[in-house]
């Protein structure tokens, strides 16, 4: 479990801020992916709310499966719940509590409205204005269906991973690859998008009363 936390955080964490401009040196980005990418962007952004089911799976360098797990991810605004097997993370845009099925303990932060926050939207959105370098490679065969792929490199070296494939139908990102540097290779898969529905605010909330017992560990 701890192996498909860690990975979902991988997969958050991509729109950590770096710096405004590639340094010196480093390339430049493509141009013809920059518009698939903000292709992507504004149709998220014309979505009031987001339901989607998806699949984490965790491969070491050999092929190998660490890992395979479902889960379901709402949004609406800059709220967020992603749920997973022996974890959940509400967001109301104030406070992010993370639950931890197995300890039976929720831990509450404050979100610093100064910070780049770490949400779930971004990975659909401009993340990748000034953290990465991006190409448009060769359409792909992907589950049968005909992909865009395009390739991120940040430009931060110090990252942990090396690499991320991402490929895009109907400016829809279907599946993200991250590669790290030790060779694991995490896949997130939406395999299902609801954009049509009313989320209500209190999704985003934990409910103390509904996980009998919890421990609250208060860090706001």
């Amino acid at each position: 479990m701890k192996k498909i936390f860690c990975s979902l955080v991988v997969l958050l964490s991509l729109n950590a801020a770096l710096m405004a401009q590639a340094p010196k040196g480093m390339g430049s980005s493509d141009p013809e992916a920059k518009k698939v990418l903000d292709a992507v962007s504004t149709k998220f952004k014309s979505y009031k709310s987001v339901q989607a089911k998806f699949s984490l799976k965790i491969e070491n360098a050999s092929g190998k499966s660490l890992g395979n797990k479902n889960g379901t991810v709402y949004m609406k605004g800059n709220k967020y719940r992603v749920s997973i097997p022996g974890q959940e993370i509400f967001s109301d845009g104030s406070n992010t509590w993370t639950y931890d099925k197995s300890a039976n303990e929720v831990t509450i932060n404050k979100i610093d409205p100064t910070a780049n926050s770490i949400t779930p939207q971004k990975l659909f959105t401009n993340f990748y204005d000034k953290d990465f370098l991006y190409k448009l490679n060769d359409d792909v065969k992907l589950n049968g269906k005909t992909m865009q792929e395009i390739e991120l490199t940040p430009i931060d070296k110090t990252k942990a991973f090396h690499k991320v494939l991402l490929y895009i139908s109907n400016a829809t990102i279907n599946t993200t690859k991250v590669f790290e540097k030790t060779g694991n290779r995490y896949t997130y898969s939406v395999s299902s998008m609801n954009t049509n529905g009313n989320i209500p605010d209190a999704t985003f909330i934990f409910d103390a009363s509904k996980y009998p017992g919890v421990e609250t560990v208060d860090l706001r």
